[in-house]
């Protein structure tokens, strides 16, 4: 991930964990449950109750002795520094099946991520409009920023043209790449860059039951 700006980077592996607290603090929330320990967290997830404490520093939010912390205010605390109270409007390129299906996932909307626009080559994609986001040619992505700016691009586009696909983005002022692509793209500095693979985790699956 490229970073720039005098901001301590957290460590990734913490900035990996929160979410899963949040998760977990969630649906503590919708039971009305009041205060959470990092015990408690522990038993939930498997995550070692020190090394919860350790991430949650990052939030200075201290936890009560004997007690722990405040359900809401932790989760209240760990959407915004996790950045999924604020909306990022975001771009899908690549309206095939998983695009679509990223267009159609309401979920995403509750963690801050707005999608407003599908991109495609594809004219039997090109004009459609999914859960109220139109698909429109990749073409189009430099008016489109004019009139309806995103700052992240999701690429769901085949292999050969993530990289392609990624330069036409970043060139039409998108500030950071989330991509689902298993071809590992380059871009410049000052573009964030997040790779979710699939392919790579299906692998891992694969392995794993082999050797089971």
């Amino acid at each position: 991930m490229n970073h720039t700006g005098n901001t301590p980077m957290l460590p990734e592996p913490t900035l990996r964990r929160l979410p899963w607290y949040l998760a977990y603090i969630d649906i503590l929330k919708k039971r009305n449950v009041e205060f959470v320990s990092s015990t408690n967290i522990s038993k939930a997830l498997s995550v070692d109750a020190s090394q919860i404490a350790k991430d949650l520093s990052f939030l200075n939010l201290k936890g009560k002795t004997r007690i722990g912390y405040e359900v809401g205010a932790l989760s209240s605390a760990l959407e915004d520094f996790l950045g999924f109270s604020r909306r990022h409007k975001a771009y899908v390129i690549g309206a095939g099946s998983l695009g679509t299906a990223l267009i159609q996932d309401s979920g995403l909307s509750n963690y801050g991520l707005e999608i407003v626009a599908g991109f495609d080559i594809n004219p039997v994609r090109v004009g459609r409009n999914e859960c109220g986001v139109p698909i429109l040619h990749v073409d189009d992505i430099y008016a489109r920023m004019e009139s309806e700016p995103a700052e992240i691009a999701i690429l769901t586009v085949p292999v050969d043209s993530a990289q392609e696909s990624a330069d036409i983005a970043v060139g039409a002022g998108i500030r950071a790449i989330w991509n689902f692509t298993p071809y590992r793209v380059k871009v410049a500095d000052g573009i964030v860059m997040a790779n979710t693979s699939i392919y790579a985790h299906l692998a891992l699956i694969f392995n794993r039951l082999n050797t089971l």
